[in-house]
């Protein structure tokens, strides 16, 4: 029986999926796996027992990655899940800013009490509210994962000249995307050339603020600039004074704080993207599968600490091996093996980083002994017999 902790409201579509060897609530104690949305976890204490967590999101800001990986516990995430969501929500954005539609509700609703004067007033009151539209227009896109491809072949549908830039685009997100994109040589290119640009990468050490002073007086006079990935991607006080001079028109973000809140030209949205019914479904389903497979199987697909890694189930044993990335190990794990008379009918490394996980069908019986005694190997950080 596999025990799941549900740190957060999951949707019934997830967890529907577990079979009659899960049990699954709420503080449900010696966990082998937990499903997370937004719940904080970095000052949490892990349990021994604990081999993945899943997070039903793209996000994994509130899991502590480095202590997971010290203990050799697989973090998964839902890439993609709730693309369709953010997408519509950029593309909402785009024409918001473009029509000054957000200023012309807020403005008609106070008219509220003039009675028969409404319409009149609305006659004359519209023109504060001129906005353009984004036929014709180029919106450049930053980032070529799964949210960044829709956004791309979405706005090319609604008229809009599109360019792309991903220095790390995967064939599978190239398989993707529409052939008449153009891509960017250069992030300054895409920069210099677009009349809208949005923001689709992760925030990490290379990329946070790296829209800053630089790149905005690389940019057109009058952009829009949207924000559905991550607040620190964008330096507040260079985004600050380039709305003041008339760089950026307008700033569409997700992930507003006090300081962009408080700023004119800025359209803060209460982190929405994913906010929807069907991308809540989407995430719960992927993130209950990912733990599944790992767990039932010791599959990887979508951890961002350990590597993709995938066997085909056999009818043979199935041993898992979590390791530090060191000269030797496989020769060290297969010695091992051969000398208890264990065969090995199949097996498959991987790694990432100073991590690497392996996956091994023997032919044999694998006792706690001989899982002691891998154990034992010099860099091993958990081993699991399937």
């Amino acid at each position: 029986m596999y025990r799941i902790d549900l740190l957060n409201k999951i949707s019934e579509k997830g967890l529907n999926l577990f079979t009659e060897k899960y049990e699954y609530r709420t503080d449900i104690p010696d966990p082998d796996g937990v499903l997370v949305r937004s719940k904080e976890m970095k000052e949490m204490t892990l349990p021994s027992s604990l081999k993945a967590i899943a997070r039903a999101g793209a996000g994994v800001n509130n899991i502590p990655i480095d202590k997971c990986s010290e203990k050799g516990i697989v973090v998964f995430n839902t890439p993609g899940a709730n693309a369709n969501g953010v997408k519509e929500l950029v593309v909402l954005g785009m024409i918001l800013a473009a029509r000054n539609v957000a200023e012309g509700l807020v403005w008609a609703k106070g008219l509220v009490g003039e009675g028969d004067k409404v319409p009149d007033l609305i006659e004359k009151g519209k023109a504060k509210f001129v906005g353009t539209e984004i036929l014709g227009k180029t919106l450049g896109v930053v980032g070529l994962g799964a949210i960044g491809t829709m956004i791309a072949n979405t706005a090319e549908d609604l008229g809009m000249e599109v360019m792309g830039y991903d220095p790390f685009l995967s064939i599978e997100a190239a398989w993707k995307l529409s052939r008449t994109i153009r891509k960017a040589p250069s992030l300054d290119r895409l920069l210099a050339e677009s009349d809208y640009i949005t923001l689709h990468v992760p925030q990490n050490k290379d990329t946070k603020g790296f829209i800053n002073a630089d790149k905005f007086a690389i940019m057109k006079k009058g952009v829009v600039l949207l924000n559905f990935a991550r607040g620190g991607l964008v330096d507040t006080a260079a985004l600050k004074k380039a709305i003041a001079d008339g760089v950026v028109s307008r700033y569409v973000t997700d992930f507003p704080d006090e300081e962009v809140i408080k700023t004119d030209k800025v359209l803060a949205i209460p982190h929405l993207g994913a906010s929807t019914e069907e991308s809540e479904e989407n995430c719960a389903i992927m993130a209950t599968m990912e733990l599944m497979d790992f767990l039932e199987n010791g599959n990887i697909k979508n951890s961002v600490n350990f590597p993709e890694c995938f066997l085909d189930r056999s009818d043979k044993q199935r041993i898992t091996i979590s390791n530090r990335n060191m000269p030797g190990m496989i020769e060290k794990i297969t010695k091992l093996l051969a000398e208890n008379q264990l065969n090995i009918a199949d097996m498959i490394n991987k790694s990432r980083g100073n991590l690497a996980y392996n996956i091994i069908d023997v032919e044999g019986s694998v006792n706690d002994d001989m899982v002691k005694k891998i154990q034992g190997i010099e860099g091993v950080i958990a081993v699991r017999v399937l």
